[in-house]
C-alpha cells in the first residue's frame, strides 16, 4: 500500500493540466443549498487498486465505459448552506497528493466564499484526501469552523499508536491525519460525536465502517427531500455500480466496505435519495437506480431554473 500510496504522487506529476477547468456546481434541495467544490483529479491505476471478484471484470468494465485503466478520478467537497449556516463536507487534499489536487480554496472562492465563512467542517473519514485541505503550514485553513469526526474514526487515525499495529495498506493515512488535525485539537475546535447522531436541525449521522473503521455518510434532509453523502463508499463507478462487491485497496475492512456499499445503494435506489459521492467524475451528484444484480448511476441533470425562484 505504501507503494501504491506514493505512486500517486508519481502519477500525478505526469499528469498535464492545460488549463482548469470550473470547479463548482450548484444544486437546490428544499430550503437548503448544496455547492460540490472541485479538489482536482488525480490518475488511479484502478486494474492495480481495485481487488475484482471475477478475472478481467474490471478491465471489461472499463472498456465498457471507454476508459482505460488507469482512471482520472474526482475529488470533490461539499458545501452545505442550511440554517444560516456554510457547513463542508470534507476538505480535499491539500498538498499531500501533487499539483493536480489541492485546488479545494481556489474553486470555494470561485463559488463566492473564504475559508473563514465556514462554521463547520464535517469529515467522513480522515484519509489524506478529505483532511489534507485542513491545514497549511500547521495553521487551521478554516479559522472559525468546528471539525466534527465520528468517535471510532478519531480513535483510530488520531492515537499514534495504531500506526505500529496498523495493516500496510493504512500506515501512510496516519501521519496526515494527525498534521493536518492538530491545529484544530490545539484550538479546541474538535468534536467528535457517536456514530448515527443528530448533529444539526436536517444533517444526521449514518455510520459505513468498512473503509475506514469511523466512516460515516451524512444525511441532509430538507422539506422531504433528502440527499446522502456517502464518502468513499464508492471509489470507480463503472466498475462498483456494476460490481458492489469489488473492493479497493483503500479499504481497511475489505468484507466491511462491500456491505456499506451494498446496504447505502439499496437504500438510495429503493428510497429514492440523492447521493454525492466525491470520487465520481465531478460533480459526483445523482441518484442510484437497482439493475439486475447490480446498480446504475444517473448523474444529476445539469440545472439553472431552480436558483431563479
Amino acid at each position: 500500500m505504501k507503494f501504491l500510496f506514493f505512486s500517486l504522487l508519481f502519477l500525478s506529476t505526469l499528469a498535464t493540466q492545460a488549463q482548469d477547468q470550473p470547479g463548482y456546481y450548484r444544486m437546490a434541495l428544499g430550503d437548503c443549498e448544496v455547492i460540490a467544490i472541485s479538489d482536482g483529479t488525480v490518475p488511479l491505476n484502478m486494474k492495480g487498486l481495485l481487488h475484482e471478484k471475477k478475472p478481467g471484470e474490471v478491465a471489461s468494465l472499463l472498456k465498457q465505459h471507454y476508459l482505460d485503466t488507469i482512471v482520472e478520478t474526482s475529488i470533490s467537497a461539499f458545501l452545505v448552506k442550511t440554517n444560516h449556516q456554510l457547513i463542508l463536507i470534507d476538505a480535499g487534499s491539500g498538498s499531500f497528493l501533487g499539483t493536480t489536487l489541492g485546488k479545494l480554496r481556489h474553486n470555494l472562492a470561485a463559488a463566492g466564499y473564504k475559508p473563514e465563512d465556514i462554521n463547520a467542517v464535517l469529515l467522513t473519514h480522515l484519509h489524506a484526501d478529505h483532511v489534507g485541505g485542513l491545514s497549511d503550514g500547521g495553521k487551521m485553513v478554516f479559522p472559525n469552523a468546528t471539525l466534527y469526526i465520528s468517535q471510532p474514526e478519531a480513535d483510530f487515525w488520531l492515537n499514534p499508536a495504531n500506526k505500529a499495529t496498523a495493516s500496510k495498506r493504512a500506515t501512510p493515512f496516519f501521519d496526515p491525519a494527525q498534521q493536518s488535525i492538530a491545529p484544530y485539537q490545539q484550538a479546541g475546535k474538535l468534536k467528535t460525536y457517536v456514530p448515527g447522531a443528530q448533529l444539526f436541525p436536517s444533517i444526521s449521522t449514518i455510520a459505513l465502517a468498512g473503509h475506514t473503521p469511523g466512516h460515516n455518510a451524512f444525511l441532509l434532509t430538507s422539506k422531504g427531500e433528502n440527499l446522502l453523502f456517502v464518502g468513499d463508499i464508492i471509489h470507480a463507478g463503472a466498475v462498483q455500480f456494476a460490481d458492489p462487491a469489488v473492493t479497493i485497496d483503500f479499504d481497511v475492512d475489505f468484507a466491511g466496505a462491500e456491505a456499506a456499499r451494498t446496504k447505502t445503494f439499496d437504500e438510495a435506489a429503493k428510497e429514492r435519495y440523492w447521493i454525492a459521492a466525491p470520487h465520481l467524475s465531478f460533480p459526483g451528484i445523482g441518484h442510484v437506480k437497482k439493475e439486475g444484480k447490480g446498480y446504475e448511476w444517473l448523474p444529476i441533470s445539469y440545472m439553472t431554473v431552480k436558483f431563479l425562484h
